[in-house]
C-alpha cells in the first residue's frame, strides 16, 4: 500500500482528497525500456522522446496519484502535468536515471515542482507583490490559496527533512511523489524494505510535526 498524506495530516481539507492506495502499476520493464534510460543517463539527446511513450501510461498514473492532492474541479490534467514534466526533462542535459524505477521517480520529482510552481504563482498573483508564473486566470481554478498553503508547506518541510535525513526524504519521495511500492522503492535506494518502513514511519512523524506547526493546525 503506497501512502497518501492523510498518513501525515488529519483527514480535512484537501489532505482528505488522497487515496492511501498507489495508482502505479507495476510492469516487468521490457528490454526497450532499460536499454533507452541507460542511453537516456548516458545523454543520449533521443533517449527521452523514445523513454515518454513506452512508460505514458505509468506516467499519467504517477500525475493522477499527485494532483489528488488538488481540488476535483481543478483544470490542469494528468496528461497536462506529464507534458509538463516532459518539458522540464527536456531541457536537462543529461538524466540520471538506470532503470525503470528511477526514471518514475524523477519524473515524480519533476511532476512534484510543477505543482509546487502552480502554488507559488497562485501565492504571488493573490499578493499582488510581483510577476506571477501564470496568469491569474489560470492559476484560480486549480488550487485554492489554503491548498497552495499546504502544499508549500509540505514542500518546504520536505526540503527541511532531506537536510536532517536524507534517506527519509527520498522514501517519501520515491512512495508518496512517485507513487512506488515498499519493495520498489527498496529496489529504487539500494535498501532493504524493512528499512523503507522504518524510514517512512519516521519521516511521517517528522513531516507530520513540522507541517502542522507550519500551517498552526491544532495536532489534537
Amino acid at each position: 500500500m503506497s501512502p497518501g498524506l492523510v498518513d501525515i495530516l488529519p483527514a480535512e481539507g484537501v489532505w482528505a482528497k488522497l487515496d492511501p492506495n498507489p495508482s502505479v502499476k507495476s510492469v516487468k520493464p521490457s528490454e526497450p525500456v532499460t536499454s533507452w534510460i541507460q542511453r537516456l543517463g548516458a545523454g543520449d539527446p533521443r533517449a527521452l522522446e523514445a523513454v515518454i511513450p513506452l512508460l505514458y501510461n505509468e506516467l499519467r498514473a504517477v500525475a493522477g496519484h499527485q494532483l489528488k492532492l488538488e481540488r476535483a474541479d481543478h483544470t490542469l490534467s494528468a496528461t497536462a502535468l506529464v507534458h509538463e514534466a516532459w518539458f522540464r526533462l527536456a531541457r536537462q542535459r543529461r538524466i540520471a536515471a538506470e532503470d525503470r524505477l528511477q526514471f518514475l521517480s524523477i519524473a515524480g520529482h519533476t511532476m512534484r515542482r510543477v505543482l509546487v510552481d502552480w502554488a507559488r504563482s497562485k501565492k504571488r498573483a493573490k499578493r499582488g507583490g510581483g510577476q506571477a508564473d501564470l496568469p491569474l486566470d489560470e492559476v484560480e481554478p486549480f488550487l485554492t490559496v489554503e491548498e497552495a498553503d499546504e502544499l508549500l508547506a509540505l514542500d518546504e518541510a520536505l526540503e527541511r527533512l532531506a537536510a536532517v535525513n536524507e534517506r527519509g526524504a527520498k522514501v517519501v519521495e520515491h512512495r508518496f511523489f512517485a507513487g512506488l511500492s515498499q519493495d520498489e522503492t527498496a529496489e529504487a535506494l539500494g535498501i532493504s524494505p524493512k528499512t523503507v518502513q522504518r524510514d517512512w514511519i519516521a519521516a511521517r512523524a517528522w513531516l507530520r510535526k513540522e507541517v502542522q506547526r507550519d500551517l498552526s493546525v491544532d495536532p489534537s
